[in-house]
């Protein structure tokens, strides 16, 4: 039997300690899967959905967006995506009666991990102006007051539209369609908050904004570098590839600030001798400290130029350009101060040249810990040059690996979810719809605050996510929000952008992955694309929370008729009956999808093509690919400060809160602690076990306080903190954000500690 939803929000004010596991999944995993599975979903309920995750015939996992192979696991899913999944599948219910009896002031003072767990969201609810509470709203009025409020706008770019990473690609195409037709190309999505540097950075390098290697190639690799990431709680079934490509005889090196249980051993639920033995994976950690990352490659790369016979010389010749520019910058690389920038020793460095230099095929993966600092898009770019410095893009066991940490988050931007769109996007989308979209580009997430809060920007339409949750300087988020003459949230559950609202705010409650679809035409199915560029069909097998439910691309496509009517010529009807239709006009109009629907028909879909991957070609602006040679930055700390970095606990997913433990870091029933260095935690009088507020410090001269936090005594590195988010998005300030890709540097905060 599944369980209600807590009633209260449970205390979280004596969080217990022990110390940090050291290995991740087995046994354990198991059975903190089955006990949330039962808790949401029931026995019976459980079976029957999660072994449909990730299988061909079943629907993709609404968490990370790590790869499947060709050959599935029966249980294709890890410990978080159960978790996922069973949020969504849960049967508990979010009615008009529960609104009736919570007041808007009463969501507001409860906590994500309780707004989360009341269960899927049955009706529309319309939260009227000067109202106190949602009440329940019909869909026709619903779309009725988002067309009277967006036609009655001084023009389209006062408009934003958001999207979280969960969007299909269906979804997603008719979005950015409903959006340029309407005429502005404010399309802020949650890519903005982590991978945009990502993108940057490898579009400029080697012409394309996507990860080069297949899961194949993460098999065959002979050294994997893995760095800012921490796969065990973020993408674990990252690890089952780790240890397929260390029983073929591949090194592992990890790059973190904090030792991360997933990287030191892994017990592989799916065999019995990994779950009682498991697999070392790590064979070099480097402690890095926070921000140092550019330092530590950029020498790395010094040290590769002046080893004889480093560098693939044939393809520096043939396919790059830029190399003397490097050189001539790496020459000037001082050890004495990449020791300082990293907290590294220079044995642990040489450590990782020689076996940097035994590789014929490395692979670097990285996620936020490198996406969120100010000088990001020039540390990816360093980790590029040591891939091309040694011929390691457009080879097998080789390339580039961005981790993507939400399911569909790359396919959003390939349908063209993206503020800033290449002119031959919109040329293709202009020719087959025969509209004339808008080439001012709009407005990112960090700039669509900024929009609210200056009065450029009045209503706010979100296809899924948490935007109040997942964004930066809360204090100044949330009063921009509530600025806004509408907000309208198209979600499956409760989470806080639906307690801080605009005037008039809407909820529009949608069908999950893991919901049956069944429109005009019949059931349908929708299509992503993974990290690695494949992109298969997702089926849900469940019957729908509520008979009352829309889905994503029916509500953009009425939409689109409420606010567009007879002036758009697009057949939207015909869109929301038969989801073929929408195939068929992507083949039309984004490369790589030609004959969309036979091949999203195909069992296990179909990979995108990749340029530099396939044919070592690099659609730049020099036609190769490109060294570059930023000056190199790291984070300057004042004496008595540390750095602090936002990070999720193992109970959470992005803004979701599972519960309220964070059992590889030994901690239980409870999420406002700090983890400090016991060194710096005794410099700075920090008692293990007290109590302090957190104190942000920027050039502005705000005040930005997280308070009341148990301090813990942790194995960072040196000058280095760790807190999660979203409780401590707080301190990170609105405009303290990466060059080039505008992404908040929500790993790069400097803090000092106060009592509570």
């Amino acid at each position: 039997m599944a369980t209600k939803p807590p009633a209260d929000d449970p205390a979280q004010d004596a969080p217990r300690i022990a110390p940090p596991g050291r290995a991740a999944a087995g046994l354990p995993a198991i059975g903190h899967t089955l006990r949330i599975a039962q808790q949401q979903m029931g026995l019976a309920r459980t079976a029957r959905t999660l072994l449909k995750v990730n299988q061909k015939d079943g629907f993709d996992c609404p968490g990370c967006a790590w790869p499947e192979g060709d050959k599935r696991h029966t249980a294709e899913f890890c410990e978080n995506g159960a978790k996922a999944v069973a949020e969504e599948a849960t049967l508990r219910r979010v009615t008009p009666e529960f609104f009736a009896a919570h007041p808007l002031a009463d969501l507001e003072r409860r906590s994500g991990y309780w707004l989360g767990q009341q269960g899927r969201i049955t009706e529309p609810m319309l939260l009227p102006e000067g109202g106190d509470r949602y009440e329940p709203v019909t869909w026709e009025r619903a779309f009725a007051i988002i067309a009277e409020e967006l036609t009655a706008l001084g023009s389209p770019d006062e408009a934003l539209f958001y999207t979280s990473g969960r969007t299909s690609n269906e979804a997603a195409f008719l979005f950015q369609l409903f959006a340029r037709e309407f005429g502005t190309n404010n399309l802020p999505d949650c890519s903005n908050m982590c991978h945009e540097s990502s993108g940057s950075a490898l579009n400029e390098t080697i012409g394309i904004g996507k990860g080069s290697v297949s899961l194949e190639d993460l098999h065959q690799a002979e050294l994997i570098i893995v760095a800012g990431q921490n796969p065990g709680t973020n993408h674990p079934r990252m690890l089952s590839a780790l240890e397929r490509a260390k029983s073929a005889g591949a090194k592992i090196i990890s790059v973190n600030p904090l030792p991360e249980a997933g990287m030191e051993r892994f017990k592989n639920p799916q065999t019995p001798l990994g779950m009682l033995r498991g697999t070392a994976l790590n064979d070099l950690f480097l402690q890095i400290r926070i921000g140092g990352d550019q330092a530590l490659f950029r020498l790395l790369n010094k040290l590769v130029i002046e080893t004889d016979g480093a560098t693939d010389e044939e393809f520096i010749r043939e396919h790059t350009h830029g190399y003397e520019d490097l050189a001539a910058a790496a020459a000037q690389t001082d050890w004495d101060e990449t020791l300082t920038a990293t907290g590294l020793t220079r044995p642990e460095i040489e450590s990782a040249l020689a076996m940097i230099l035994a590789s014929k095929r490395t692979i670097v993966c990285w996620a936020m810990g490198l996406t969120q600092h100010k000088h990001s898009v020039a540390t990816i770019r360093e980790v590029v040059n040591l891939l091309l410095l040694r011929g390691d893009i457009g080879r097998p066991g080789a390339g580039v690996c961005p981790v993507r940490g939400h399911s569909n988050v790359q396919g959003d931007r390939t349908m063209g979810i993206f503020e800033r769109p290449a002119p031959a996007f919109l040329d293709a989308l202009d020719r087959e719809f025969g509209i004339t979209s808008p080439r001012r580009h709009g407005f990112d997430v960090v700039r669509s605050i900024e929009a609210l809060r200056d009065g450029e920007a009045k209503v706010l339409f979100a296809m899924g996510g948490n935007f109040v949750g997942a964004t930066p300087d809360t204090a100044v988020t949330e009063a921009a929000i509530r600025r806004a003459s509408l907000t309208v949230h198209v979600s499956t559950k409760l989470n806080r952008s639906h307690a801080v609202t605009g005037r008039r705010a809407l909820i529009l409650p949608t069908l999950g992955r893991t919901d049956k679809d069944v429109q005009g035409a019949g059931r349908q199915f929708v299509t992503v694309e993974d990290s690695m560029g494949m992109v298969h069909a997702s089926r849900g097998n469940l019957a729908p929370a509520s008979p009352h439910l829309l889905s994503e691309p029916a509500i953009v496509a009425r939409l689109a008729r409420a606010v567009l009517g007879a002036s758009s010529a697009t057949p939207w009807e015909e869109f929301e009956r038969d989801y073929g239709t929408i195939r068929d006009r992507i083949s039309r109009v984004v490369p790589g999808f030609e004959d969309f629907n036979a091949r999203a028909a195909r069992p296990g879909g179909f990979r995108l093509p990749h340029a530099p991957r396939d044919e070592r070609r690099f659609p730049t602006k020099t036609g190769k690919a490109n060294f570059t040679a930023a000056p190199v930055e790291y984070p300057r700390v004042p004496a008595g400060r540390l750095l602090l970095q936002t990070l999720r606990s193992h109970d959470q997913y992005n803004t979701t809160i599972y519960g309220l433990d964070d059992r590889y870091r030994g901690i239980t029933g409870g999420r406002r602690v700090v983890m400090v260095n016991p060194l710096d935690a005794a410099e700075l009088g920090l008692v293990d076990g007290a109590y302090t507020d957190i104190v942000g410090e920027w050039k502005d001269g705000v005040e930005r306080r997280a308070p009341g936090f148990r301090i813990v005594h942790y194995p960072t590195a040196r000058g280095c903190a760790a807190a999660y988010y979203p409780e401590t998005n707080v301190l990170v300030p609105l405009d303290s954000t990466a060059d080039t890709s505008n992404t908040p540097a929500s790993k790069s905060v400097v803090v000092r500690f106060e009592p509570a």
